[in-house]
């Protein structure tokens, strides 16, 4: 066996499925294909639950706290040049106020509130096929309770 099979290990991550009045929270990002719409996301940090990592790359990437309520799905995504596979578990919950004063993260352009009409015109400037995958489970009424969850602390 490869030294890269044995070694390969997928990237886990994180998404906010955020809707308010119709409209859900994206990011505006800069990516090497270039400026990319997102759910707020990122990746899993050493030692933290994903629940927490999911209320902290939301407050991160749009300013605003989210407390996750349930999960919508779990992803598992190669991107289409085969260098990385990610493993996205992606929660909604209900939304904070904004911190207008808070910088968001670097790479960060800006969060918009977007409808489903206006998510699916962008596809192309989709950051993965996740992004609408995860609003549309959303939609479909998919939830999975918390307590499905698990996180051992050492």
């Amino acid at each position: 066996m490869p030294a890269m099979e044995r070694t390969w290990k997928p990237n886990v991550t994180v998404a906010a499925v955020v809707e308010r009045g119709g409209r859900f929270l994206l990011v505006e990002e800069e990516t090497m294909d270039g400026l990319r719409f997102n759910q707020p996301a990122g990746h899993l940090e050493p030692g933290e639950s994903l629940i927490d990592a999911a209320t902290r790359e939301t407050l991160e990437e749009t300013a605003y706290g989210f407390a996750p309520r349930a999960l919508v799905g779990i992803y598992q995504w190669p991107r289409p040049d085969g260098e990385v596979t990610y493993l996205r578990f992606a929660f909604c919950g209900e939304v904070g106020m904004c911190d207008a004063e808070r910088e968001l993260d670097a790479g960060i352009v800006r969060a918009t509130w977007m409808t489903l009409d206006e998510i699916r015109a962008s596809r192309a400037r989709h950051r993965s096929p996740l992004v609408l995958q995860c609003i549309e489970d959303f939609l479909a009424g998919r939830r999975f309770g918390l307590e499905l969850l698990r996180h051992y602390q050492t």
